[in-house]
């Protein structure tokens, strides 16, 4: 059965701050791409403005130099992933909106069509994006194009986004301008199957059935997947920030190759607003590293009305001096405000969200910036700016090294889930707590390369990689079982468990408030029984404080947990 899809699933990229077949991607073992122009004369692939060669691309029309790009893009994913099948990609460039000085839509893509009860569906009644729903075929289900994609020809015009252009080059040395391969590279993504085709909103299923992407969803607070859920559930859990999980076996076990420590910014003093805040990257400068920095806050001074916010020189310098400058967001770039700081010894900055919400990202790019920069929230800076009217203030930038960046304490990986929702965006991304950034995150970054990082994987799990480095995911959800003895203990404890199914398995022990304390086991194991032994050690091997801890054994889609208590 396949089914025609609306442009609401479409899944679009954004930026913070044809019918002839033109091009192929083809390598051996590989699939073929072929992107098919839909642009009328004059337009998109066929503006024939002359540009010069840049970056690798030595295609002499802007038209042309956007369809190398493409080309680059389709031989890229063309490489991954394995089908018979040739994937047709129909694209064209338009004035797309919103789009301002300072931010867009950059481009949006999603499969034309759907499928489900074909010839070796891994899953029975589940939409599969057409694309790879004929790789599982082995044949063209549909007769027609697979992925539909539209990209914003108004990113090379000074109404939208300013000075930052389109960047051509292939080779991701972009400096202030969007960078085309990354973005078509996640926007095939999308089509590819990086989307589900559930509505976020009201949470109803496509048709009435579940998609693969659903099958994978996992809410924690509810402990359900998206396909075990109703409509209410589902809407709720589009909005359940930090909550709504990825649980595919492949970005299991993969996560901690690809993502990296939690980095952080915290207040250290005074005690009535020191803790971990909310914050921002930059684009520029290096980034938060180990060991920590430290230091005192201090407040900059322009001379200029509003004074903080370094657009003009910082007059107070020699009290700026090794500490970490306080600068307010204002009408210059955040590299300006860096450049001043850096220019009178500060150590880092701190810049102050002057409208309420989330910290900004930070864009801009200067090679000679050497000091880290976040962003932080109104809030957070008046209560830092209260502070430092009765005394000092001190705080860290660091990594934390027992949290990994983009997961939730239990090794899945996190999705996009902000509330309110956002059209386009939500559910169908990594989310943006995710470090190194990913491909497939709702937001293009500057730092992405042609790596599709942890998306291989969840592709491995919606089965485009048959055989797999992980199990088929169409088993059985199953029962399993667990028991540690001794229970307490002094030295050491084994866990035992039980396995109805053979199944990834994963067993954990975590603390009292749910914080990863050692990974025992994560492997493939066969039906029955079998046991670790945790010696009360951290990950760092470190002995743990006496107390109540949580070991967690979990195999496919359940999991089961026993208190354990280490004594003296």
């Amino acid at each position: 059965m396949k089914i025609t899809l609306s442009a609401r699933h479409l899944h679009r990229i954004t930026a913070a701050m044809f019918v002839a077949v033109i091009g192929t991607a083809s390598l051996a073992h590989a699939a073929t791409i072929t992107i098919v122009n839909l642009d009328g004369p004059g337009e998109g692939f066929n503006d024939g403005t002359t540009v010069a060669a840049v970056g690798g691309n030595t295609a002499t029309t802007r038209g042309g130099q956007r369809l190398r790009v493409f080309q680059e893009a389709a031989a890229i994913w063309g490489a991954i992933l394995p089908s018979a099948i040739s994937i047709q990609v129909e694209a064209r460039f338009d004035a797309l909106t919103p789009c301002n000085s300072t931010s867009g839509v950059l481009g949006s893509a999603g499969p034309i069509t759907a499928s489900s009860n074909f010839p070796n569906a891994e899953l029975p009644d589940t939409w599969y994006h057409i694309a790879l729903a004929n790789k599982m075929a082995g044949a063209d289900l549909s007769g027609s194009n697979d992925i539909s994609a539209r990209f914003n020809s108004s990113v090379d015009n000074s109404s939208c986004l300013g000075a930052t252009n389109w960047y051509y080059g292939l080779n991701h040395a972009h400096g202030t301008h969007i960078d085309l391969l990354a973005v078509v590279l996640h926007e095939l993504g999308h089509g590819l199957g990086f989307s589900t085709l559930a509505n976020s909103s009201t949470g109803a299923l496509f048709s009435g059935q579940r998609d693969i992407w659903t099958h994978y969803l996992l809410d924690t607070d509810l402990d359900l997947h998206w396909d075990e859920m109703d409509d209410a559930q589902r809407a709720a859990s589009a909005i359940n920030t930090g909550k709504l999980v990825w649980d595919g076996p492949a970005v299991i076990l993969h996560g901690d190759e690809i993502l990296g420590p939690v980095p952080f910014m915290r207040v250290d003093s005074p005690p009535e607003i020191a803790g971990e805040k909310e914050f921002g990257t930059a684009s520029f400068g290096p980034p938060i590293d180990d060991p920590p920095l430290s230091g005192e806050v201090w407040l900059v001074d322009d001379g200029a009305d509003p004074n903080a916010d370094a657009c003009s020189d910082i007059l107070n310098g020699p009290d700026v001096s090794g500490k970490i400058a306080l600068i307010d967001r204002g009408t210059c770039t955040f590299v300006e405000k860096v450049q001043r700081a850096q220019a009178v010894g500060a150590i880092g900055v701190i810049i102050v969200n002057n409208v309420a919400g989330s910290p900004p990202l930070m864009g801009g790019d200067d090679p000679g910036l050497l000091i880290p920069a976040v962003s932080i929230t109104n809030d957070d800076g008046f209560a830092i700016r209260n502070a430092l009217g009765t005394g000092i203030v001190t705080a860290t930038f660091g990594l934390d090294n027992t949290r990994t960046a983009g997961q939730n304490g239990n090794d899945r990986t996190m999705m996009y889930a902000p509330n309110p929702l956002e059209s386009g965006s939500s559910v169908s991304h990594f989310d943006v707590s995710a470090s190194p950034d990913l491909l497939m995150e709702p937001f293009i970054t500057p730092n992405l390369t042609s790596s599709v990082d942890l998306t291989q994987y969840l592709f491995e799990d919606i089965g485009w990689f048959n055989p797999r480095t992980v199990s088929v995911a169409n088993l059985p959800r199953y029962t399993l079982r667990l028991k540690s003895t001794p229970n307490p203990f002094f030295a050491a404890t084994t866990v035992r468990f039980a396995l109805a199914k053979p199944g990834l398995t994963e067993i954990d022990v975590f603390d009292v408030n749910g914080r990863l304390v050692k990974h025992l086991l994560r492997a493939w194991q066969p039906g029955g029984e079998g046991a670790v032994t945790w010696d009360g050690t951290d990950r760092a091997g470190r002995r743990v404080s006496p107390g109540v801890y949580l070991a967690r054994v979990r195999s496919g889609e359940l999991s089961e947990n026993q208190r354990v208590v280490r004594m003296n």
